[in-house]
């Protein structure tokens, strides 16, 4: 699972050997989405817009077997372009090269929603009817390019370098070929107006199925889900658990960092990995919980957040990127200055303060904030953004 695959995601999925093939009609619409290799936030809203448009069709440039199963993606027509891939250099400028050469089937559709950082390339396919709902710009050729070629080996720093150029020639380009650009916060818009000079930038907020989210009672342990990479700042948060003995931890994902921090909390009794979930466990581990934190690097939007104050669970999270649009300090959780959310000492504290009573104290404002992300209101500012093109 953690290599490159030969063989096509055929295996778990049904794929369409071509949309143009599968019974099209007048009015179709493709989304375009980078691939689907982890259950991550972006994945959900692509899975979420699919099942609501089951006339929609996917095209992608692969999708993992392993990681997504027929049941996923049975409302969807299917169309891949490459392999599975996991090697994170190399898997960028395979599936930009996907997009930009074998996407010419999206030439056949009326609308087209892009969403992604590599999907927009196959916008030259198109002459127009292109849409584009924004997670975020490719962030390690923009705002986090300095941080990403820090943490880069001296001998990877080149053709890091290079990557970026290449990434953002071809991102740069893609937005001036949208006729509509939405974003999925505040956050990203800002940062496409930064980066690209995009002014005319719709707010769209990501899907909540709030009611699939619900309190399950108040089991004794926090529980950590983003994914276990460095820009997601967990390691803060296991080493913040190692001082706490009396406190329980679970971390319910994976990720490149994963086997470090199973060998950093070795010993730690308190603390549990679980890997990937699925979503029924992930629901159940957050309805459990007394609270989540929540500390990545400059979020984009964080489904994360939403989903556990719909389950009635405050958030320890960060004063900043998307959080400050969804935790209300004070009220659905605790926000901690970004220098001090990758602080141990500062993340026990804060645990410390959220207890369980505190935490339970906060359960109706908690839903009542989720509420406002609901899917449906995502679905009806998508249909606008979607009928106004």
């Amino acid at each position: 699972m953690h290599s490159d695959s030969s063989q096509g995601a055929a295996q778990g999925v049904a794929i369409a050997a071509n949309p143009a093939m599968a019974g099209r009609g007048a009015g179709d619409v493709a989304m375009v989405y980078d691939f689907l290799l982890v259950p991550g936030g972006a994945e959900q809203v692509t899975l979420h817009a699919l099942r609501q448009h089951p006339d929609w069709s996917l095209v992608t440039a692969f999708v993992d077997p392993d990681a997504f199963t027929a049941e996923d993606l049975s409302a969807a027509r299917v169309h891949t372009l490459t392999s599975p891939t996991r090697r994170p250099g190399w898997q960028a400028l395979k599936v930009l090269r996907a997009f930009e050469r074998h996407a010419d089937v999206l030439a056949g559709f009326d609308r087209v929603l892009f969403s992604g950082v590599y999907a927009p390339a196959a916008v030259r396919h198109r002459a127009g009817g292109n849409l584009y709902y924004c997670h975020t710009p490719p962030r390690f050729a923009y705002d986090l390019g300095a941080w990403y070629l820090r943490r880069a080996a001296p001998w990877q720093r080149p053709a890091l370098r290079w990557l970026a150029r290449r990434v953002r020639r071809s991102f740069a380009d893609a937005m001036q070929r949208m006729d509509r650009v939405a974003a999925n916060s505040h956050t990203v818009r800002a940062r496409l107006e930064r980066h690209l000079g995009l002014k005319d930038v719709q707010v769209i907020h990501p899907p909540v199925d709030t009611a699939q989210w619900t309190w399950g009672g108040q089991d004794d342990f926090y529980l950590s889900s983003a994914r276990l990479e460095p820009y997601k700042r967990v390691e803060g948060i296991v080493r913040a658990f190692m001082t706490l003995p009396a406190r329980r931890l679970v971390v319910a994902s994976g990720g490149s960092s994963e086997a470090r921090l199973r060998r950093l909390a070795h010993g730690h009794d308190n603390i549990t990995f679980t890997g990937w979930c699925t979503p029924q466990a992930l629901r159940e581990l957050t309805g459990r919980c007394i609270a989540t934190l929540y500390l990545p690097r400059e979020e984009d939007f964080g489904l994360s957040p939403v989903e556990s104050m719909a389950a009635g669970k405050p958030v320890i999270g960060v004063d900043e990127g998307g959080l400050r649009e969804t935790v209300l300090a004070g009220l659905t959780g605790h926000l901690l200055p970004p220098v001090a959310a990758e602080d141990p000492s500062a993340i026990r504290e804060a645990v410390l303060a959220l207890d369980a009573g505190n935490a339970r104290a906060m359960r109706g404002a908690c839903e009542a904030r989720a509420r406002e992300f609901d899917a449906a209101v995502f679905d009806q500012a998508l249909a606008r953004f979607m009928e106004e093109t």
